[in-house]
């Protein structure tokens, strides 16, 4: 799935939800109609739930905690955060066969190769959405999640790889509807890496450039509303 002229940004500090969710909507239908290049936004949120298209309302444990928002990607329930990158994906996948298994796949692939730089073997889980390591103690816990959407087959909303965050903030939700004790939330620091954010970039970067193609970087959006 090589790419062709994609961009790819960087946006510092944090990054209010609603008016990134708007540019992503307006970015989406500017790449859908011509206008606009493929794009590939790389930010952190302030402490936030999201509720995908399949959240059940019983899964949502400590509503008071932070700001939930309602949003079209698919999945459950999903915390964002400090110490969390999030990327944004915006792809036009008429230009690559309107294969959407085969663009999961790049994107489960995408986030494995980030995570296998640090020496972490992190995989895909059969029933479950996401990239998964196994724990010593029998467990597996999650290290980045996957949500995305597509109109008129342009995709949006995109991943969430867990860095740095506090991992106890997960506890307000049941994270993508998964409450078996035996799975679990980690991060890179829980399993023992302190990576700057800029430095887990490059690994993001060079995974990207294998499961996808390059990328050219470019200056972060300028939102409505200024970051946080």
């Amino acid at each position: 799935m090589a790419l062709q002229n994609v961009e790819w940004a960087v946006s510092p500090g944090l990054t209010a939800y609603e008016p990134a969710l708007a540019f992503m909507e307006s970015r989406a239908a500017a790449i859908a109609a011509g206008e606009a290049e493929e794009l590939v936004w790389l930010l952190e949120h302030p402490p936030l739930y999201t509720a995908g298209t399949s959240a059940k309302p019983d899964d949502l444990l400590a509503p008071d905690r932070f700001p939930v928002h309602e949003t079209g990607r698919g999945g459950e329930y999903t915390y964002h955060g400090p110490g969390q990158r999030v990327a944004y994906v915006m792809l036009d996948l008429t230009r690559r066969g309107r294969d959407v298994r085969k663009f999961i796949q790049s994107l489960e692939a995408w986030l494995i190769g980030a995570a296998a730089q640090f020496g972490i073997e992190a995989g895909i889980r059969e029933g479950r959405v996401g990239v998964w390591v196994n724990r010593s103690d029998g467990r597996e816990d999650k290290i980045a999640a996957i949500g995305v959407r597509l109109r008129r087959w342009v995709s949006f909303h995109g991943i969430a790889f867990n860095v740095d965050p506090e991992l106890g903030h997960f506890t307000g939700i049941t994270p993508c509807g998964i409450s078996n004790p035996l799975y679990g939330v980690t991060s890179l620091a829980d399993l023992g890496h302190q990576v700057a954010m800029a430095d887990f970039d490059v690994a993001l970067h060079l995974a990207w450039t294998d499961a996808f193609g390059d990328v050219r970087r470019v200056d972060p959006p300028v939102l409505a509303v200024e970051a946080l």
